[in-house]
């Protein structure tokens, strides 16, 4: 499977946290743990975004934020 075949969201605002990537990814880890995503799908956006710029992963991450 890939990121983009993951229909899930996450409910989450990216826009005003901190804009440094690790925290990003974090913000993100955090809350798919809340809302029950399963470690494999967590790992497989994290993936997918940490594959390209940082601009890749901004974009990933928004992709599955609601």
């Amino acid at each position: 499977m890939k990121a983009s075949e993951l229909t899930k969201k996450v409910k989450l605002k990216l826009v005003g946290l901190d804009g440094n990537a690790i925290s990003l990814v974090g913000h993100f880890s955090k809350q798919a743990r809340k809302e029950g995503w399963t470690r494999d799908e967590i790992d497989l956006v994290i993936a997918e975004a940490m594959s390209g710029d940082y601009n890749h992963l901004f974009c990933t991450l928004m992709d599955h934020c609601k």
